[in-house]
């Protein structure tokens, strides 16, 4: 599938989550009070910094085993890969692209995630990699848990990654949550409904057999595109 994010268009009704959506409880504290103000692109977000800067090694991208402990995580492997695209459909090479998520347990390594899932001392939950000159991206992980969260009466949030990407310049910039084709628990999770209908697809993986090793993990494939008309839903810091 494809997610597709847009520099001035993110206030798109048609694509965008809107800020206060009262069945996801967070925003009603987060959500402005007064109308926003557009401020043009200027000549600085038009240019760099790019991700030339971000020294990344090829373990970096390998969530099973990057935590350095000498085992690997615990749970179904899962080889996440994609291409990052502009808004013509041409690749955008040499771009840091990062993910952080739950483990196989839904449990976070953070001192604010309490809930009684086993943590993995294999498991950061953390990973990055460069695209190449096709704007491709590859990780390896686990795939993550459901995690109950207090937004109502017995909420879980659905499997999910978190994706940030930097592009070129800092127009090519966001923060979003990938999802699962197949997950069952989509259609009950605030977050993944806050987005307009039409636009919620793009933040859904396709499971790709041609991605899948033979013996060793399930291949899932998700095409990011910066910029355009097709803009994708992305979300704000903190979101869970």
């Amino acid at each position: 599938m494809t997610t597709t994010i847009g520099e001035i268009v993110r206030g798109d009704a048609a694509v965008f989550p809107p800020y206060l959506y009262d069945a996801y409880r967070a925003t009603i504290l987060r959500a402005p009070l007064l109308p926003m103000v557009e401020v043009p692109l200027s000549i600085v977000d038009r240019q760099g910094p790019g991700a030339a800067w971000f020294p990344v090694q090829p373990i970096d991208a390998d969530l099973t085993r990057n935590a350095g402990m000498g085992g690997e995580a615990l749970g179904q492997r899962i080889i996440l890969t994609g291409r990052l695209l502009d808004a013509d459909g041409r690749p955008v090479p040499d771009a840091l692209v990062e993910v952080w998520q739950a483990n196989a347990a839904g449990r976070y390594i953070h001192k604010n995630d309490q809930w009684p899932g086993p943590l993995d001392p294999n498991f950061l939950g953390l990973g990055r990699c460069r695209t190449d000159a096709n704007g491709a991206y590859r990780f390896l992980t686990v795939r993550p848990g459901a995690y109950p969260w207090k937004n109502h009466e017995n909420a879980w949030r659905p499997a999910h990654v978190h994706f940030s990407v930097l592009g070129r310049m800092w127009s090519e910039r966001m923060i979003t949550q990938m999802y699962f084709a197949d997950d069952p628990m989509l259609s009950l999770d605030p977050i993944y409904n806050a987005v307009p209908e039409a636009a919620r697809a793009r933040l859904v993986a396709a499971y790709a057999h041609d991605v899948t090793e033979s013996q060793w993990a399930l291949g899932w494939r998700w095409d990011i595109v910066i910029a355009g008309s097709t803009s994708t839903p992305f979300e704000e810091r903190g979101n869970a």
